[in-house]
């Protein structure tokens, strides 16, 4: 049974699809939920669904990401974690962090990569006059939003869409892809699914 740490910021839905994924004979289960904000609203909700929760302010650190992420690896090497699943963690990590989960880390990214890595990825997508939109599962390198795709989901791109019309339909098949392309990942399988 795979062990999985999921990070977040914020309302942690993306992580809840996760937790909720894993029981009866998925290969995986939850073992912590952890955050840069001691505030987010995934924290309650992991507790709920009874998860061993952890915050670590990324606020006092100021500008020492390597302090801040010395402070993280504490929880996560306790919780021992197979995997690491990044859901809505919106800190870009540092190299040395990353390679310490190589080949285990995923994250999700609101655009169809390569297209639109970072930030603001709706209104780009609406500004290109795209015809989709969607979501890509990868796993994390150093590089952001470039790592190796695991899977896709697609949803069109409808005439007066604003930004939070669109994110709003991309968020909907993050909630399928994210589970089962972690459900395949724990499996150990590695080739990329689509959704449409």
């Amino acid at each position: 049974m795979k062990r999985v740490a999921i990070l977040i910021s914020g309302g942690g839905s993306n992580m809840v699809a996760l937790v909720r994924s894993m029981t009866g004979d998925h290969p995986a289960r939850p073992v912590l939920v952890a955050s840069n904000d001691p505030d987010a609203g995934g924290l309650v909700r992991a507790r709920e669904m009874g998860i061993e929760t952890a915050a670590v302010d990324h606020r006092p650190f100021g500008t020492d990401r390597a302090g801040f992420e010395a402070a993280l690896l504490e929880p996560l090497f306790a919780a021992r974690p197979d995997i690491v699943c990044l859901a809505g963690f919106m800190r870009v990590l540092t190299p040395d962090f990353v390679r310490r989960f190589q080949g285990r880390m995923l994250n999700i990214h609101p655009s169809l990569l390569p297209k639109y890595p970072g930030l603001h990825t709706h209104q780009r997508a609406i500004d290109a006059g795209d015809a989709e939109a969607g979501c890509t599962v990868h796993e994390v390198t150093a590089e952001l939003d470039a790592g190796p795709i695991l899977g896709q989901a697609r949803v069109p791109v409808r005439p007066g869409d604003t930004a939070d019309d669109l994110a709003a339909r991309v968020l909907k098949v993050e909630h399928q892809l994210y589970p089962a392309v972690l459900r395949r990942f724990a499996d150990g399988e590695r080739h990329p699914i689509y959704l449409d």
